[in-house]
């Protein structure tokens, strides 16, 4: 199992969490504000601990939970307290009016982590694809992960596996930049052509 530390308090930090601590997985909370961070641990149980905010991460994973315009901040915040760790990106990063990405073309949050975090870290984007309200129903899904470092997206899709879902790699980092788009289209969906956000993206295989 994973040692993880996750950087974040909301609903995808908490639903992350609950599915990592039944995996059997070693989790931190961590938040800006400790007595949310704390009370979290608690909900969690089990040897969740609360780590605190700016210190180096227990995890050898950290998963950085937070909105998109939160994200590279708090990374380049943490500077040196994330060296040698594996840094995932799921932040989706749309626009006020949810039709559009609030980054510039051919670049993603991701990369921008990569360029703010030290050089040991090694950044991996995942579960952006993933509805919260959807993963938290404990289905199997696909996660989608892109990522330039092999062994850490090895590490992630461990991870990833422990929670019961399936991960699939999608390429090197430059990616990101797609599967952020593809949770663009996904709201797009949600809003239009399904209606809900009660779905999930996934991959079928036909043979023969």
């Amino acid at each position: 199992m994973s040692n993880i530390s996750i950087i974040g308090t909301g609903n995808m930090a908490s639903t992350i969490a609950t599915l990592a601590v039944a995996g059997g997985n070693t989790v931190e909370v961590i938040g800006r504000d400790q007595s949310k961070a704390t009370d979290l641990a608690k909900t969690l149980g089990g040897s969740t601990t609360a780590g605190e905010f700016g210190a180096v991460p227990a995890g050898d994973i950290v998963i950085v939970a937070l909105g998109y315009a939160n994200v590279v901040p708090v990374v380049g915040q943490y500077g040196d307290a994330l060296a040698g760790k594996v840094i995932v990106d799921i932040c989706n990063p749309v626009n006020s009016t949810g039709d559009g990405l609030a980054i510039p073309d051919g670049t993603s949050i991701a990369q921008d982590v990569a360029g703010a975090a030290p050089a040991s870290a090694r950044v991996v984007k995942a579960f952006n694809t993933t509805f919260g309200a959807v993963l938290a129903k404990g289905r199997p899904l696909d996660v989608f992960i892109a990522g330039d470092d092999e062994r850490a997206k090895t590490a992630v899709a461990e991870f990833i596996e422990s929670l019961k879902l399936r991960p699939l790699d999608v390429g090197g980092l430059n990616m990101a930049h797609y599967l952020e788009g593809t949770g663009l289209v996904m709201i797009g969906l949600a809003q239009h052509g399904v209606g809900n956000f009660d779905f999930a993206l996934g991959v079928t295989e036909f043979s023969g």
